[in-house]
Formats: C-alpha cells, sequence, structure tokens
C-alpha cells in the first residue's frame, strides 16, 4: 500500500473505532434520563442530567493534562484506555449504583479530554495541507452515522414499550458496551505512518506538536512534554485575543445547544404520554433525525463548500434560523414540564396538539443547524489562528464544554420554555459576535496581503 494510501486507511479506521464508541456513547446519552426514572425509585438515585454535566465539566478541565499524556504514552494507547473509560461509564448502567455512576462520570471527563487531543493528533499526522480538509470531512461524516445505527436499535428494542423494564435496560446496554469496546479495540489497526509522511508547513504545528510523525506516535521525551506545557501557555494567551473572545460566545452556544439536542430534547419526547406508548421510541428516532440533519449540513458545508466563496456568515445565519424555527416548534410542540416530568411522562399540552411529524422535523432542523455553526467554526479558527491550531482549538473545546456543563446542571431545574429561552438569547449574540469575528478576520487578512 502507497504512503497516502496508509494515512488515509488509518483515517477510515479512526472514524469507523470513533463511530463505533459514539454509537454506544452517544444512544447512552440521549436514553440516560429516561432510563434513569425507570428506576430512579429504588436506592439508585442519580440524575442523568447531573451526571452529563459533571463529564463536560471534567472534561473542560481536563484539557489541560490531555496534550501531556497524549505525549507520554502515544495517542494510539490514548484512545484505547480513554475507550476502556467509556465502555465502563456505558457497563455501569447493566447494574447501576449511585457511587459508581457519579465515579464514572468523572472518569469519562478526563478520559473524553484525552481521546480527543489524541484523535487530533491522529488526523494532524495522517494528513497534509493538500488532504486536511477531506480527511476532517471523512472522520466528520462517519462519526455522525453513530447518530444513526444505536438510535434506530432503541426504536426497535423499545418499540410499544411505555416502561422501561429492568430486562430492557440491561440488554440495551449491555449490547451497547460491546459495541463501544469493539471500537476501542479496531484503534490497535491504525499503523505508524511512513517516514516521508507531509510534515505541516513552516509555522504550523499539527493538533499535538512533535517534530516528525514517529515521535507523535508515542515518543515519551522531554521535547514534547516542553512542547505540551508551551502549548498551554500560548492558549492562555490566546484566550483573551480579540478574535478569540468574539468567537467565545458562539462557541458557548454550540455547547449549550449540544446539552439540548444531545440530551434534554430526547427526555422531552419520551416524556411526551399525548405521542401514544411509543414515546419511549420515538426518542431513537429523534436521534436519527438530529443525525440526518448533521450529516446533510456536515456534507454541504464541510466537504462541498471548499470554495468559501460567500464567506461565513451566510452559514452561520442559516444555522441560526433553523435553530430559531426548531426551539419555536417545541415550545408549541412539547409540554413545558417534559424536561422535568417522572417516569409516567406528562400529559400537559402546549400549544398546539402534540405532533410526532412536527417533533422530528425538529430534530431534523436542531442536527442542520449545529452542523452549520460547528463547521464554520472550525473553518474560521483554523483561519485566524492558523498558525497556533493545537492552543486554538484547545480553547474552543474549553469553552464548549464548559457551557454544556453548565446547561447539563439547569436542565435538571428549568422548564422548557426557560431553557429554550436562553438558548435564543445566548444564539443571536453568538450569532453578532460571529459576524464582527467574520469581518475582523477578512478584514486583517486583506490588509496583510496589501502590505
Amino acid at each position: 500500500m502507497s504512503p497516502e494510501g496508509k494515512r488515509l486507511s488509518n483515517i477510515i479506521i479512526l472514524g469507523v473505532g470513533f463511530m463505533l464508541m459514539f454509537t454506544a456513547f452517544q444512544t447512552c446519552g440521549n436514553i440516560e434520563q429516561t432510563v434513569i426514572k425507570s428506576f430512579n425509585s429504588t436506592e439508585f438515585h442519580g440524575s442523568g442530567y447531573t451526571s452529563m454535566a459533571i463529564i463536560y465539566g471534567v472534561f473542560s478541565a481536563s484539557n489541560l493534562i490531555a496534550p501531556s499524556v497524549v505525549a507520554v504514552i502515544g495517542p494510539q494507547l490514548s484512545m484505547f484506555f480513554s475507550g476502556l473509560f467509556y465502555s465502563g461509564y456505558i457497563a455501569m448502567f447493566i447494574y447501576p449504583y449511585t457511587w459508581s455512576f457519579y465515579t464514572a462520570s468523572v472518569l469519562v471527563g478526563i478520559a473524553a479530554a484525552v481521546l480527543w487531543t489524541a484523535q487530533g493528533n491522529v488526523l494532524a499526522i495522517n494528513s497534509s495541507e493538500s488532504t486536511i480538509g477531506r480527511n476532517s470531512g471523512i472522520f466528520w461524516s462517519l462519526l455522525q452515522f453513530s447518530l444513526f445505527f444505536g438510535n434506530l436499535y432503541i426504536y426497535c428494542a423499545w418499540h410499544g414499550h411505555d416502561h422501561i423494564t429492568d430486562k430492557d435496560r440491561q440488554t440495551v446496554y449491555i449490547s451497547l458496551t460491546v459495541i463501544s469496546l469493539v471500537g476501542c479495540f479496531l484503534f490497535f489497526l491504525i499503523r505508524k505512518p511512513d517516514n516521508d509522511t507531509p510534515s505541516p508547513p513552516e509555522g504550523r504545528e499539527p493538533l499535538l506538536q512533535g517534530d516528525s510523525a514517529e515521535s507523535s506516535m508515542g515518543s515519551s521525551t522531554p521535547g514534547l512534554c516542553y512542547q505540551a506545557y508551551d502549548a498551554f501557555i500560548r492558549a492562555c494567551k490566546m484566550f483573551v485575543t480579540k478574535e478569540m473572545l468574539l468567537l467565545s460566545v458562539s462557541i458557548g452556544y454550540t455547547g449549550l445547544e449540544l446539552t439540548f439536542y444531545s440530551g434534554v430534547y430526547g427526555t422531552c419526547i419520551g416524556s411526551m404520554t399525548r405521542f401514544g406508548t411509543d414515546a419511549k421510541s420515538l426518542i431513537g428516532i429523534s436521534g436519527i433525525f438530529i443525525g440526518i440533519g448533521e450529516i446533510l449540513g456536515g456534507g454541504v458545508f464541510g466537504l462541498l463548500n471548499k470554495s468559501n466563496r460567500f464567506g461565513r456568515n451566510p452559514v452561520v445565519l442559516l444555522g441560526l434560523i433553523t435553530h430559531f424555527i426548531a426551539f419555536y416548534l417545541i415550545f408549541l410542540n412539547i409540554a413545558s414540564d417534559a424536561p422535568l416530568a417522572p417516569e409516567a411522562g406528562t400529559d400537559l399540552e402546549a400549544y398546539i396538539t402534540p405532533s410526532v411529524s412536527v417533533a422530528m422535523l425538529c430534530s431534523f432542523l436542531l442536527g442542520f443547524g449545529d452542523s452549520c455553526f460547528n463547521t464554520q467554526l472550525l473553518s474560521i479558527i483554523g483561519y485566524v489562528f492558523h498558525d497556533n491550531s493545537a492552543p486554538a482549538f484547545a480553547v474552543f473545546k474549553f469553552i464548549q464544554s464548559i457551557m454544556a456543563a453548565m446547561a447539563f446542571f439547569y436542565s435538571n431545574y428549568l422548564l422548557l420554555h426557560w431553557q429554550l429561552l436562553i438558548l435564543v438569547i445566548v444564539g443571536f449574540f453568538g450569532s453578532i459576535s460571529f459576524f464582527v469575528a467574520e469581518w475582523v478576520a477578512v478584514s486583517s487578512r486583506q490588509d496583510y496581503d496589501g502590505i
């Protein structure tokens, strides 16, 4: 196999491994609060929202140490051991205890930071300047397919069930654990790139800096540790730059809406007794429609939008309008107490007769709008901070995860309409700040080119 073929093979294996892992983990998160309600009256007294808040809070803080971990043991082992923690979190639901639930949440938060740092490293050392866009698109598309398979399984397994029994729960989580473990072991199929792997352009480092593919794939030299420390220092300085401060509002919004579509909205659908006995299984169908929106948006604005002819602002504006339409329809269609309803669900209506079709349309719109924001944020960060991409993306993950943690925390207490209001306000100001950041970035580049 040619060197380029080997690198492309590594990217595909990376994407398939993440697809399997997150088929399990995202499905777990999507049904978590609904499942917990079914046995929360026993000795278990945990909250799915609190668990996800812990995960994202620890994830945010752990970004400070993740580069050093990956530098010492290498990205391949980093992804494998991180994946084992993900699998352990899922397996915990087979026989859940409150203490193990929250302990696993902390461990997954740490593992998440290591996992995504290692993923960025593997992507970088298997890509050149000309293939990084293609490889990112391949990875993104494979990852988003995780929303299909797990949620389709949930729909088939829970179809017609108005209560989740212990047997239902155990069958699902044993299956998800096995799927996650298969994804972990796939990482061992990733091979070290050949020595002629194209190095990044001068002044631009891979997401985890190293002098060569060999050093990035596992060397624990003092130079790499120093580079990880140096990346942290540069990330702190980058956080207070004008461009990053502007983008931080829109990045924060992606964290809030990530919480909403990945955890809260599915719980709301499963709580609507007016949807009939299929309400619980509709959580899976909702996840599938979110995935369709993500893949469609990612394909159109990620893989196909190479020329950037009209700039990023129109795409972000489209994402904002799409989300506002979704929020308005959800406000009309879903009862306000749905996020906090007990396991039996809520009999309340909102402002229209609850419609499954409208609920699924909103799922699609949530996924499509999310892809609009994320593809353009990744694009502008890579454009503005192209010489320091590693600390820039570390700041991106830090802001996004801390806002997601906050959103999962307040989801324990706020009715649906208050959660939607927060999303509308932050989304509006996040879009405005993105527009300003885009204009500043383009103007600065034009001034530079004119020198």
